[in-house]
């Protein structure tokens, strides 16, 4: 149960972000609203998360599964664009999520 509170609140979180760049500074109200109600969304689910899983976990994984699926969507949708340094980057943080769930695995 708590990995799949985990993964709402990544797409919430991942809603919010999306949004947020489609709302120009907070300047057109309907992606404001959904970048603000998306990031409430998150947190909540993330707190209920946290409930079962360990917070160092769960927070790597958020934080991480978010950053490197932001990135991605700025490039597939955002028309951002892809660079060696970026790619290096998304896979150190891909990399450093598997090292911390490795070493909560006693």
């Amino acid at each position: 149960m708590g990995y799949g509170l985990l993964a709402g609140a990544i797409v919430a979180e991942l809603l919010a972000t999306t949004s947020m760049k489609y709302s120009e500074g907070f300047t057109k109200l309907w992606p404001s609203i959904v970048t603000g109600v998306g990031y409430v969304i998150a947190f909540a689910l993330l707190a209920q998360a946290i409930k079962t899983l360990q917070v160092g976990t769960a927070y790597a994984i958020w934080a991480g599964v978010g950053t490197a699926a932001i990135a991605a969507i700025g490039v597939l949708f955002l028309g951002e664009t892809l660079s060696l340094a970026k790619v290096a980057g998304i896979l150190l943080i891909v990399v450093g999520v598997v090292v911390l769930n490795l070493g909560g695995a006693h």
